[in-house]
């Protein structure tokens, strides 16, 4: 983008050529003894709306699609390791033997 910049006096005898370059593209800084006062830049057109429904049938959300993350994944989130569960440890059968009388 070009930039050009001029004093008030300049801008006040020129200004519908100003607005032209402006309209092509240019931005222009006004200043006043050297400093910068003012901008003219041109304007973004103006954004159409968006049509709703256009992708109705196209996008499937699971059910279960907020249900709580498993620990390993959200641990993965936060920047954590994710925590080894422990195998379980059947305890000991007791022997079954004689009973003593």
């Amino acid at each position: 983008m070009i930039v050009m910049e001029i004093n008030i006096h300049e801008a006040k005898t020129n200004f519908s050529k100003l607005l032209q370059r402006v309209a092509a593209g240019e931005e222009i800084t006004i200043a006043k003894a050297g400093v910068p006062v003012a901008r003219l830049v041109p304007i973004e057109p103006a954004r159409t709306k968006r049509k709703l429904g256009i992708d109705r049938g196209k996008i499937y959300i699971a059910d279960d699609f907020d249900a709580p993350l498993p620990d390993d994944i959200l641990a993965a989130f936060y920047g954590e390791e994710p925590k080894q569960e422990e195998p379980k440890q059947e305890e000991p059968k007791q022997k079954r033997g004689k009973k003593k009388r």
